[in-house]
């Protein structure tokens, strides 16, 4: 009995005993964990302090600093605003000088007006005796006086003028600048009707004179249809079944042309049908253009020319001078120049390409009032063409002095092309009453002794009498004559008129 309650007491006592160690040594790390948190707390604490301190030390040292970099830039300013002063106070004393100055001045020039003031009326009372005087003398009155003086001083700016303009223009020759262009070079290839009539008139002959209503149409749709399109003038008049185009751009007068011929051979003449015939002419003409231009680079053997290039030469096929076709005649004066540059010396190539190019300003679709020399070195210099090429075609005309012997090659080779028998439709009288009517105008004019037409009346020579033609009046007398001949008479290019003054004397020994 005692032994089972000795087992049971003794395991509640164990348990007890291990319960009451636990909770002591529990006690134990208890306490041991807040004397450790007590240092850690107690540390941190220590720490902290002596963060703040540094802290309040680093603070402190960076407001000294930033007290003594205040006081640094005050200071600085100090010194600055009082050199501001100093600037400001010598300015001012430097203004108050010159105001002074100025007040100095002021009277003085105040002073001086006074005294000009007494001189001028002084010398106005002394010149009014002075005039008294001469009157007097001269026996003449103020009024003659003056006009007398106008008259001499007119005499002399007159004089005086005409010898400055023979000097200017004597100048500008020795210096070599251009002289006046006259505007008109192909004027009237262009734009006068009545001179190029067999050029710029072209006529379509109709099968009967009924077509002429049918052109025309329904209140002149029709006829305003076909000449918006082409740009040409088509004159309906009398005359029996024909219609005349009238047209200074050949490539549109020649697209009017077949485009009417075409509509008269169809039959079918109305506003859609027109533009449809005008269109396909138009680019048939343009192929044609380009055609021609490509077989006169081949038959001369040029090549790399541009497609602009091509073109123009192309369009030279459907223009005239004097009846010569221009692109023949283009063609003809590269051959004459080249042969030319192969005989006297001279690059053949460069003369033959410049030739073919001199008149390629004629087919220029412009505007311009430039002459086609002009224009076709404007054409060429756009192209990229040579130096030498451009100033042979500017210069063909002697718009400009040639640099080169080819652009010389080419001025021979364009006059003998041009002046050879056969080259030009004119008749002989015609021709000759030209040359006439040139020397006529001339001879009408006073002063003129003999008037000459020669090269063919590009020139006109004009003999004067020295003795009631005077040097300062000889270029005034040819400026009158070049208007007479321009209002007077029609002609193709310009007229060169060259004026000779001179003075002999004979005398004989015996």
């Amino acid at each position: 009995m005692n032994t089972i309650i000795l087992f049971i007491v003794l395991p509640i006592a164990g348990i007890i005993l291990g319960w009451i160690i636990r909770w002591l040594y529990a006690r134990f790390q208890l306490s041991a964990s807040e004397q450790k948190a007590e240092r850690v707390k107690q540390d941190a604490i220590r720490e902290a302090e002596a963060q703040k301190k540094e802290i309040l030390l680093n603070a402190k040292d960076e407001l000294i600093r930033e007290r003594n970099q205040q006081e640094r830039e005050n200071r600085e300013r100090r010194a600055e605003v009082q050199r501001y002063e100093a600037r400001v106070n010598k300015k001012e004393e430097l203004l108050d000088q010159r105001a002074a100055d100025y007040e100095k001045r002021d009277k003085e020039v105040a002073d001086r007006v006074e005294t000009l003031k007494k001189r001028e009326a002084s010398v106005m009372t002394q010149e009014e005796e002075y005039r008294k005087r001469l009157e007097h003398v001269s026996g003449l009155s103020q009024q003659q006086a003056k006009e007398l003086i106008i008259k001499n001083l007119e005499n002399d700016a007159r004089h005086d003028a005409q010898a400055l303009l023979n000097k200017i223009e004597q100048e500008a020759q020795l210096t070599a600048e251009k002289k006046a262009r006259d505007v008109l070079v192909t004027i009237v290839q262009r734009l006068a009707p009545e001179v190029t009539s067999d050029i710029t008139v072209t006529t379509v002959s109709l099968p009967s004179d009924e077509m002429k209503g049918r052109i025309i149409g329904r209140e002149g749709r029709n006829i305003r249809t076909l000449e918006t399109l082409t740009g040409v003038d088509i004159i309906i008049d009398d005359t029996p079944e024909a219609v005349v185009i009238s047209c200074f751009d050949p490539v549109r007068k020649e697209i009017a042309k077949v485009a009417l011929e075409r509509l008269i051979s169809d039959g079918r003449i109305h506003p859609a049908r027109i533009e449809e015939i005008v269109q396909k002419v138009t680019h048939e003409v343009q192929n044609k253009i380009y055609e021609e231009g490509e077989k006169a680079l081949f038959d001369l053997g040029i090549h790399n020319m541009p497609t602009e290039g091509v073109r123009a030469l192309g369009r030279l096929y459907f223009r005239t001078s004097y009846g010569q076709n221009v692109l023949t005649h283009s063609k003809e004066v590269a051959m004459i120049a080249a042969a030319l540059a192969a005989e006297i010396g001279g690059n053949r190539e460069l003369a033959k390409r410049a030739a073919l190019l001199h008149d390629i300003g004629k087919g220029a679709e412009t505007e311009s009032d430039q002459n086609h020399a002009e224009i076709g070195a404007e054409i060429a210099r756009k192209m990229g063409e040579d130096p030498r090429v451009i100033n042979a075609i500017a210069a063909h005309h002697n718009d400009i002095e040639p640099t080169s012997t080819e652009a010389v090659y080419v001025q021979i080779a364009d006059a003998i092309s041009a002046a050879r028998p056969g080259a030009r439709r004119e008749t002989i009288d015609n021709y000759v009453k030209r040359l006439e009517n040139l020397e006529q105008t001339a001879e009408r004019f006073s002063g003129v002794e003999k008037a000459y037409a020669i090269q063919a009346g590009r020139e006109l020579r004009i003999l004067v009498d020295n003795a009631k033609v005077g040097d300062e009046e000889v270029k005034p007398l040819a400026q009158n004559i070049a208007k007479q001949i321009e209002s007077d008479l029609r002609y193709p290019g310009r007229i060169r008129i060259t004026m000779i003054r001179e003075t002999r004397i004979v005398e004989y020994a015996r």
